[in-house]
């Protein structure tokens, strides 16, 4: 808001802040923000979208992960300005309108794919964008160099924790998040 409509005197529009708008999960905000300000912090400060987490701040570990146009991006790193007309979908929409939890939601909570919980949303946001990517043939540093390209990329144990890497635990639970993503590739 321009500090000056309050006094009902108008100053000129910053120079450092744009209008953008963005499409979170299903829903379009139409926000004013500053061009230093990331994905990460309109999600969390602006919009009260708090199941993305702030960990390293450098996108090391993977805590922010949410998907951008149904690509797994760290959103932390993301200039909020640049990012105008995209879809958004955090852990907060996985789900869509269901009351029910995601595939994946499910499947960590069945396997116990999480201690402290401070990663899991991120970790399950990259689990839906890596099994995207695998689906739309993409591959990984572990993938056959034979596989035809182009083709879905089967989803071995090796091939979800190269995904993955991206996304630490400092709990340790990646055996059963490793497990949870092989049951809803099944």
């Amino acid at each position: 808001m321009n500090p000056g409509s309050a006094r009902g005197t108008s100053l000129p529009p910053d120079p450092h802040e744009s209008e953008i708008t963005l499409r979170v999960n299903g829903a379009s905000h139409v926000l004013t923000v500053d061009h230093r300000s990331v994905l990460l912090d309109v999600l969390r400060e602006r919009l009260g979208l708090v199941g993305a987490k702030k960990g390293c701040d450098h996108g090391q570990c993977g805590a922010c992960t949410v998907l951008v146009d149904e690509r797994r991006a760290n959103s932390c790193l993301l200039p909020a300005v640049a990012l105008d007309g995209s879809r958004i979908t955090t852990i907060e929409g996985l789900s869509g309108d269901s009351e029910d939890l995601h595939p994946l939601q499910r499947a960590f909570v069945d396997r116990d794919a999480l201690q402290c919980g401070y990663c899991t949303p991120g970790q399950i946001c990259s689990a839906v964008g890596a099994l995207g990517e695998a689906e739309a043939g993409h591959p990984s540093h572990v993938t056959d160099p034979a596989s035809p390209s182009g083709r879905s990329v089967p989803m071995s144990r090796d091939e979800i924790r190269e995904r993955m890497s991206g996304n630490l635990c400092r709990c340790g639970a990646y055996p059963h998040i490793v497990e949870a993503i092989e049951d809803v590739t099944r």
